[in-house]
């Protein structure tokens, strides 16, 4: 999504946040982007929000891994993070997502398992433990960003300003792509 917008010049310059604890924008977000000519700026996930705030964001586009029938998003930790920013900041946020990660056994994003990963991916640094010996370690690898934080869903399918479960419904039902 983000190659075509940029290609119909909707996206001059793409601000990438690292993605701790394992640098998914970092290593391979911004090599994507670098590789197909789009402009990135890499950022440290603590940084957004201050940009936001700045006037630097149009728009924040993030994954999905999992939608709830009722529109809640649960993915990378620091999503529900950014959403709330956004927000704050009149910043509008979308996610991108496969039809195929809507879940409607799932009735909100209570219902979403979130899953704590080890403690050793946050206490450690390039092989160098950086963390207080004793200190309490929570590591969820996932949050929900709930659907009142979300602008427009963005699917194969289509896309639904203020998702809900009513328009969820609608958009599973569709039987054709959107190009």
């Amino acid at each position: 999504m983000i190659r075509s917008a940029y290609a119909c010049g909707k996206i001059a310059q793409v601000h990438a946040g690292e993605t701790r604890p394992w640098l998914q924008g970092a290593r391979l977000t911004a090599w994507e982007l670098l590789r197909d000519r789009i402009p990135v700026t890499l950022l440290a996930d603590s940084a957004a929000a201050y940009l936001m705030q700045r006037g630097g964001i149009d728009w924040v586009i993030v994954g999905a891994d999992r939608i709830a029938a009722n529109g809640d998003v649960a993915n990378k930790i620091g999503t529900y993070g950014l959403a709330v920013a956004a927000r704050a900041h009149g910043v509008r946020f979308m996610v991108a997502a496969p039809t195929s990660t809507l879940d409607p056994e799932a009735f909100d994003g209570r219902a979403i398992p979130i899953e704590n990963r080890p403690p050793e991916e946050i206490v450690a640094f390039a092989g160098q433990r950086v963390a207080a010996p004793g200190v309490n370690i929570w590591n969820p690898v996932f949050d929900v960003t709930p659907a009142e934080l979300i602008d427009v869903l963005v699917t194969e399918k289509g896309a639904i300003e203020h998702p809900d479960a009513v328009s969820l419904r609608a958009l599973l039902t569709r039987d054709h792509r959107v190009d």
